[in-house]
């Protein structure tokens, strides 16, 4: 599917320097990418972008910039409609599964004497198979614990400033730093 529309992200201040940056998921990896795989994670709205930025400390939150991004791109997947889910065999369970608990090698010994678990979360499954496929991104829903109701994120795993699979940052000022030593 397109979307286009606009999307959300609340950064770390310290990486506001590359606001279209996938470098960290890439480095630690995320529900929707392992590590290496470069990830760019979004929202659909600013309230679901802060609740995944605070989803690790919500009654201690850090502070945050956040931005908002034009986005024109196709070969979207959207796994929010069951429909859609249904027919590629992808099971709301799946998704949701605890990822970082998984892939965590300590847990996964653990996980493995009870369930067989390989130490790959489901959702890393998901995402090869359909980047395989040539999807540039899904839409999946917020599992962040104080995300509103049907909060939705956007996960790009192609994305740049050209169409088919344009996101553009907002900045029409200029405020945001242009390199890492704004915080030297």
């Amino acid at each position: 599917m397109r979307f286009q529309g606009l999307v959300y992200r609340a950064h770390n201040p310290s990486w506001s320097f590359d606001p279209l940056s996938g470098e960290g998921a890439k480095r630690f990896g995320g529900r929707f990418n392992p590590v290496g795989v470069e990830a760019l994670y979004t929202a659909i709205s600013e309230t679901v972008a802060l609740a995944e930025y605070n989803q690790g400390f919500p009654h201690r939150p850090q502070p945050k910039t956040l931005c908002a991004y034009e986005v024109d791109c196709d070969d979207l997947i959207d796994l929010t409609d069951s429909n859609q889910c249904d027919s590629l065999f992808i099971r709301e369970d799946e998704l949701a599964a605890p990822w970082e608990f998984i892939s965590n090698k300590e847990s996964s010994i653990i996980l493995s004497a009870k369930t067989k678990n390989t130490g790959i979360p489901p959702t890393w499954m998901i995402a090869n198979q359909l980047r395989n496929t040539g999807a540039a991104g899904v839409i999946v829903p917020s599992f962040a614990n104080n995300a509103p109701t049907g909060g939705k994120n956007i996960v790009f795993w192609r994305w740049g400033a050209d169409k088919p699979y344009q996101v553009l940052l907002i900045d029409d000022d200029g405020r945001l730093p242009k390199d890492r030593s704004s915080w030297e």
